[in-house]
């Protein structure tokens, strides 16, 4: 995807680049306002930002959105640089353009993402993308998050190991959402969407007749049969704690606790 010839509708086979002497001749004139000279230095720098684009490969995202964004970087980069420092304009612009691709990626997004977690996520993308080409095939949850905590322990601030469901979890967290009415397959018009496929097992239509039953069921038992019930089944008391409470023996409670449930099957 990143060597297409083309990006933004811009032939990359076709930048041009600039040498030491000439960016700095036109930085000069560029900071004397003439805009040319800042087009032309802007353009004689865009292999800069392929190269950093480059870098981001393993991600995902669209390169031409990658690029623009880059641009932005240099934009910033040429119009900020001071030819004082005695630094080369590629030193300064590199880490400009890559803050502004990374300050895109962390806040382009409809769920906000916490920057150690998409960190972490795009540190495992690459490992996976580096194990699929070593490997010949795609690595698994556990040779990703042996990769990565390898690239963890020997960064220069240490950081302490990931488990498998972090890895896991922060994959998840920067894929792109999907709208419930997305189409999964069509056919002669008639399509089948992403909520078509989704159940609720716990609030299905049998369990709910079974509930209007169950109900019915109850309102039947006497006003003794329904406290009873209550106690044991909904705020969990032995027969013993609910004996004294209602003042009758625990087997008088035992044997009302059976006829009630006995009557409550015959009525479902």
């Amino acid at each position: 995807m990143y060597n297409k010839v083309e990006i933004c509708g811009v032939n990359t086979s076709k930048l041009k680049t600039l040498t030491t002497e000439q960016k700095n001749t036109l930085l000069i004139k560029a900071k004397n306002g003439d805009m040319a000279a800042r087009e032309e230095l802007i353009n004689g720098n865009l292999k800069l930002v392929l190269s950093v684009v480059q870098k981001f490969g393993s991600r995902g995202e669209n390169p031409d959105d990658l690029f623009q964004v880059g641009c932005i970087g240099l934009i910033k980069a040429i119009d900020n640089f001071d030819l004082s420092q005695g630094v080369l304009l590629s030193t300064y612009a590199v880490p400009m353009i890559t803050g502004e691709i990374r300050r895109y990626l962390r806040d382009d997004n409809m769920i906000r993402v916490s920057r150690s977690v998409r960190d972490l996520a795009y540190k495992a993308l690459g490992e996976r993308e580096r194990l699929s080409v070593k490997l010949g095939r795609q690595p698994t949850i556990d040779e990703i998050t042996q990769g990565v905590n390898k690239i963890l322990a020997e960064a220069e601030n240490p950081l302490p190991p990931c488990t498998k469901k972090d890895i896991s979890d922060a994959l998840d967290a920067i894929m792109d959402p999907v709208s419930l009415f997305d189409p999964v397959y069509s056919d002669n018009g008639d399509s089948i969407f992403i909520m078509d496929q989704l159940c609720d097992n716990r609030n299905n239509d049998d369990l709910w007749t079974e509930n209007i039953a169950l109900n019915e069921a109850i309102k039947k038992l006497d006003s003794r049969e329904k406290a009873i019930l209550d106690m044991r089944f909904y705020r969990g008391k032995t027969q013993t704690e609910v004996a004294e409470e209602v003042g009758i023996s625990q087997a008088q409670v035992s044997r009302l606790e059976k006829g009630a449930i006995s009557r409550i099957r015959k009525n479902i």
